[in-house]
């Protein structure tokens, strides 16, 4: 506890690093058969979907890392009309996805039904009523085995909002070679698929096992990041394609499509998009000088 109220989260922001963060309220608790699911009010960060111990999401800076993640590959694709979200439990991936006007069906599938029902019922603030538009379809399903067992072989975009790849055994074969070829195959033959890949500062290694099996898989990949406030870290993301090259789409076409498909962002735009692509990927500077 604190002499102001509440009491403090102290989670890991690197290997060597630890953030700290204010918890002023506690709105609600629930554990599943796989993890612990706090809704909480964060001192400077609003409200807050907290999982074991681990900021997710929180209600002031959210909106970075879900445009940054769900916009750059829903507008690469000239018409995307069919998506694929694995993970994203909180529904704010979703809600990015049906932004637009485009897309006819958006597939959203998570391992932990708590979390999704957690989310209907506390965390509108980040969903926005997505789960309820008749476009969604959700799935609680391990998304390795369904994309192991899908039938659906025309995905238009494929966005994977999952654990880092550092997080431990359990995510790596989500960020493996054999995985994302398994995701082609469910594609169409000019997806996109874009994944969020950790940091590539704070976890090297791991950030280039991801980017570097993309890179066998599709003949396109386009590297961006940013600081997420409340992860106080560098946040990775990486698009890839057979057919559409990430810097192929001018900032001028970048906004022409979204304001043709009705969607209003507050941090994505084809200025922003294009220098996060052109500014290059953050590596500490032991990497940088071992190359």
């Amino acid at each position: 506890m604190t002499e102001e109220g509440g009491f403090f989260l102290l989670e890991p922001a690197g290997r060597f690093t630890k953030h700290l963060l204010r918890v002023v309220k506690v709105y609600a608790i629930e554990k599943s058969p796989y993890q612990e699911i706090a809704f909480v009010e964060i001192d400077g960060f609003g409200r807050s979907l907290v999982i074991d111990n681990f900021i997710q999401s929180t209600e002031e800076d959210e909106f970075i890392y879900h445009e940054l993640l769900v916009q750059p590959a829903m507008t690469i694709h000239p018409n995307p009309r069919k998506v694929l979200i694995i993970g994203g439990g909180e529904g704010a991936t979703l809600r990015e996805v049906l932004k637009h006007n485009t897309v006819e069906k958006a597939v959203m599938v998570d391992i932990d039904e708590k979390v999704v029902e957690f989310s209907k019922k506390y965390l509108d603030v980040m969903h926005k009523g997505s789960f309820n538009d008749p476009r969604a379809e959700i799935i609680i399903m391990d998304g390795l085995k369904y994309v192991e067992e899908a039938r659906d072989r025309d995905f238009d975009v494929v966005i994977l909002d999952l654990t880092d790849p550092y997080a431990g055994p359990v995510a790596k074969p989500l960020y493996s070679v054999e995985f994302y070829s398994r995701l082609k195959s469910i594609m169409k033959s000019d997806g996109v698929v874009v994944t969020q890949a950790g940091s590539s500062y704070f976890y090297t290694s791991e950030y280039l096992y991801v980017r570097d099996n993309l890179a066998k898989v599709f003949k396109y990949i386009g590297e961006y990041w940013t600081w997420i406030p409340s992860f106080a870290v560098n946040v990775n993301f990486i698009i890839a394609s057979d057919v559409y090259d990430p810097r192929s789409v001018k900032p001028e076409e970048f906004d022409k499509r979204l304001k043709e498909r009705g969607v209003r962002n507050l941090y994505v735009n084809g200025s922003r998009f294009t220098g996060l692509l052109m500014v290059g990927v953050l590596y500490p500077k032991k990497f940088i000088l071992q190359q």
